[in-house]
């Protein structure tokens, strides 16, 4: 998946948006290099292959999407020997990698050890990247993704050695701590610092909207390796856009789809018709399209959230766009997107 001197765009886990379907029509774009998995929770039982061929249909694939490109399983939970013994089966399931959620926010997520409170126990950190490294053959790669920390963004200098030291294959980091879930700014220098101290890869992640965005983290990181979230969401084109300053090719796929760069009806209406074959759920169309919205000024949100079906929405979005009075001010995107 990673490789350390070859650029990379990934896109990220985003637990209740990039299903797989969603993963299914964004890598038609030939844009990431892999994607990684919603987080699949390992609690009170080891999780068996059949539980993660559930959650991830990709892995009845050689762990690649439709458009050939892979997919890393993210594991999510405390108990180091379950998260192993799991991480075990995900590999017997036919995953190809595996990556160790330890950022994570939500409160229900933190309140059940998982996710980002992992953040407060660096010793915790290791024997759980340890456990899951010695579980899985050495030929699969273990990840993990942090953020700076739970409430200290200090933490991630001690944390993120940690996770070297369990032997992970390569971090992710997002630019900010627990505490400040997704409110602006992401810091990305202590990424950079981290990138310095470590002999393992480092990806960066956190608030990248558009390419200057990106050469900004860039600067500050010294990464050659970056994580799309809401961004790509927001901004289709945006891995594109990055992919060409990384000096990388677009991938070829079998069913090549490109976003329109402006507020064109017709192609809009083709993307998002294209879409609704993949996923056929008014209020997944929805959520993206509060994403759009939010960053590429084409849909009026108020016109179409009452909208209950998905050719409805389809048919006054087209409306919409082809007024001229369609441009809508940007609007900032909050962390959780209403259905």
């Amino acid at each position: 998946m990673l490789k350390r001197d070859i650029p990379a765009v990934i896109l990220a886990p985003m637990e209740g948006v990039t299903d797989a379907r969603m993963r299914e029509f964004l890598t038609r774009s030939g844009y990431f290099d892999y994607c990684v998995s919603e987080f699949i929770r390992v609690s009170e039982n080891v999780l068996s292959p059949k539980n993660f061929l559930k959650h991830v249909p990709e892995l009845l694939q050689n762990s690649r999407t439709p458009s050939l490109i892979p997919v890393q399983i993210q594991l999510l939970g405390g108990n180091a020997t379950r998260l192993a013994e799991s991480a075990r089966n995900a590999i017997q399931a036919g995953a190809q990698g595996v990556d160790l959620n330890f950022g994570c926010p939500a409160p229900t997520v933190n309140r059940h050890d998982g996710g980002a409170t992992l953040l407060k126990y660096p010793e915790r950190i290791e024997e759980i990247v340890r456990a899951v490294r010695d579980a899985v053959p050495s030929q699969f790669p273990v990840s993990a993704k942090l953020r700076l920390g739970f409430d200290d963004p200090n933490a991630i200098y001690e944390n993120a050695r940690r996770v070297e030291q369990g032997g992970a294959s390569w971090i992710t980091i997002h630019g900010r701590t627990k505490t400040q879930g997704y409110i602006p700014p992401a810091y990305w220098k202590p990424i950079g610092k981290v990138k310095l101290a470590l002999s393992i890869p480092v990806v960066a992640n956190g608030e990248i909207w558009n390419v200057d965005d990106f050469k900004r983290c860039q600067e500050e990181t010294g990464s050659i390796h970056f994580m799309l979230g809401r961004g790509a969401l927001a901004v289709p084109n945006l891995a594109r856009d990055i992919r060409r300053e990384l000096g990388l090719a677009i991938i070829a796929t079998p069913h090549p789809l490109r976003f329109p760069e402006a507020a064109d009806a017709s192609e809009w209406h083709e993307v998002l018709s294209a879409y609704l074959e993949i996923q056929p759920s008014e209020k997944r169309l929805k959520q993206w399209l509060r994403y759009l919205q939010s960053r590429k000024n084409i849909v009026g949100w108020d016109e179409l959230k009452g909208l209950q079906s998905g050719i409805e929405i389809l048919n006054r979005l087209k409306q919409l766009l082809e007024s001229p009075s369609s441009a809508l001010p940007e609007q900032e995107l909050p962390a959780q997107i209403p259905l």
